[in-house]
């Protein structure tokens, strides 16, 4: 071989990777059972569509299994040959901690909509298909450490969510529902997309790590060109996390949609839009810190006040009005997972790990107040308030867990784990300097209490002929995995209320 060939070859064998199978596992799982679950789909015959769900049960399973060798230390893959620090795909505690909460939201989705799909009211092969791939762009996001994986893993979970939410074939409220999901998230990415190619107009790159030491050298000339580019990248996932006044489509989206995939947005839709948020602004902008703090201390008073004071004022006897309040709570508590983030732009990254023990408690309860909804909505559709009156006496222990939730949701003892991880949040408000951000927030977790513990108190009155609440009628069965998902969810709040170190130890999560 002359030396011209060999040098060639060395330089092609230079740009050949080592692919870190195990780093990559969990997405890569979900996807391969989604193309499983499609192609099942195709050849099982209508009475054997429910053997998709335990697939897709499985293969969700699967994938956390795969997490368990990423529990401890910090994996890379796809990095530049020239530059082995920046790479496109890390999982680190953060990654490992985002991706255990998507696939386990993911998988108790799948317990909520067993019976829906075998019962005919959602097509099975298009349901779980669809799920499985919004649950591998939701768990490749926060392992993505560049922005165009970045961009595709949020439009992977993104997409097949606007289906999902459409997918109620004849509903007036789910199409309309679907669409303003969709215009508002296509809003988003558009104004995302732009951001990120301003951003590397500036910069010439899109890996985070090298983002954060170029941004702080840009040319003056191009400086307006890059503070325009973080701006819009953050407006982008304004949208994602619901923040005000980018919130709009939330309400609507939650009641128009099935209710396992309003369980679902209101989840894994979050987990997404948050991890990729404290990703672009801790790891890849920390350099325009003095930009985005101060905006995200601003929507998080707004959401937070704005989703506090749309609770309030749901009617018990409207329609869909317990849905509608989970909504608006959830717009509410998205206000919280913000101040942390805001936070770290004034005393470091050390703060976004109180957004990340804050997001476990608030999967957990509140994936399992949606499970008493749906429980509730099987015999009555319109899932008003006041359909929960009385409860308790038809339906002891789905009463006291769902009064359990609303408890850790409002930091009332015995829902411990709400209470600390509220603290915890305080804390970081108050530790950078941001003491009017906190008064704002306890102000909101006051307001909070008053319909959290109305609905809780409405469990244990006696049912009575009030006025909108219609005859009960017939009592039905408890589907298995609608019982297991509430019992699951139930576990892990008493559990995380009894040792909420589980949850608080993550507070100390930094990135790199």
């Amino acid at each position: 071989m002359t030396p011209d060939v060999t040098t060639a070859a060395a330089g092609t064998a230079s740009l050949v990777q080592s692919v870190d199978w195990v780093a990559i596992a969990p997405p890569l799982i979900t996807a391969a059972v989604a193309l499983v679950v499609l192609l099942a789909d195709l050849f099982l015959s209508p009475r054997r569509k429910a053997l998709l769900g335990w697939i897709t049960l499985a293969g969700l399973a699967g994938a956390l299994v795969s997490l368990v060798p990423l529990r401890t230390g910090s994996r890379s893959t796809f990095c530049l040959t020239a530059n082995p620090d920046a790479c496109s795909y890390t999982v680190d505690q953060f990654a490992f901690v985002i991706q255990a909460l998507v696939l386990g939201g993911a998988l108790l989705t799948t317990l909520l909509s067993m019976r829906d799909t075998e019962e005919g009211k959602l097509p099975a092969g298009e349901f779980w298909f669809l799920l499985l791939s919004s649950a591998a762009g939701a768990a490749l996001l926060p392992a993505s450490r560049d922005l165009a994986t970045l961009v595709v893993a949020l439009e992977v979970a993104s997409l097949p969510a606007f289906a999902l939410v459409g997918l109620k074939r004849g509903d007036r409220l789910s199409s309309e529902a679907a669409l303003k999901f969709f215009l508002s998230s296509v809003t988003a990415t558009a104004v995302m997309l732009l951001g990120v190619s301003f951003v590397y107009a500036a910069t010439g790159t899109l890996h985070l790590t090298e983002l954060a030491t170029k941004l702080a050298t840009v040319p003056g000339q191009l400086e307006t060109v890059a503070e325009a580019g973080v701006v819009l990248t953050l407006v982008g996932f304004a949208f994602k996390t619901a923040a005000a006044p980018f919130h709009f489509w939330v309400p609507d989206t939650y009641v128009g949609a099935p209710l396992p995939i309003a369980a679902y947005l209101s989840v894994v839709g979050k987990a997404v839009g948050f991890s990729g948020l404290i990703l672009v602004t801790v790891v890849a902008f920390p350099a325009y810190a003095d930009v985005w703090g101060p905006a995200l201390a601003v929507f998080a008073a707004l959401t937070m006040t704005l989703g506090n004071a749309a609770a309030l004022r749901q009617s018990a006897t409207r329609a869909h009005s317990a849905v509608r309040l989970l909504a608006w709570s959830s717009v509410g508590q998205a206000g919280y997972l913000l101040v942390p983030i805001a936070a770290a732009a004034y005393s470091g990254d050390d703060k976004v790990g109180a957004t990340v023990a804050y997001a476990l408690m608030y999967a957990v309860v509140n994936l399992g107040a949606f499970a008493v909804a749906a429980l509730v909505g099987r015999a009555k559709p319109l899932n008003r308030l006041s359909d929960y009156r009385g409860l308790y006496a038809e339906r002891p222990l789905a009463a006291l867990a769902l009064a359990f939730f609303l408890l850790c949701l409002a930091g009332l003892p015995p829902g411990i784990i709400g209470l600390f991880a509220k603290v915890t949040v305080f804390s970081a408000a108050v530790d950078a300097g941001l003491g009017w951000l906190a008064v704002i927030m306890a102000v909101n977790v006051v307001v909070a209490l008053y319909y959290y513990l109305r609905w809780a108190a409405l469990l244990f009155r006696p049912a009575g002929a009030s006025a909108g609440t219609a005859p009960r009628p017939e009592r039905l069965r408890v589907p298995v995995p609608l019982a297991a998902a509430i019992g699951l969810t139930a576990v892990g709040g008493v559990v995380l209320s009894g040792l909420p170190q589980l949850a608080l130890h993550f507070a100390t999560v930094t990135l790199f």
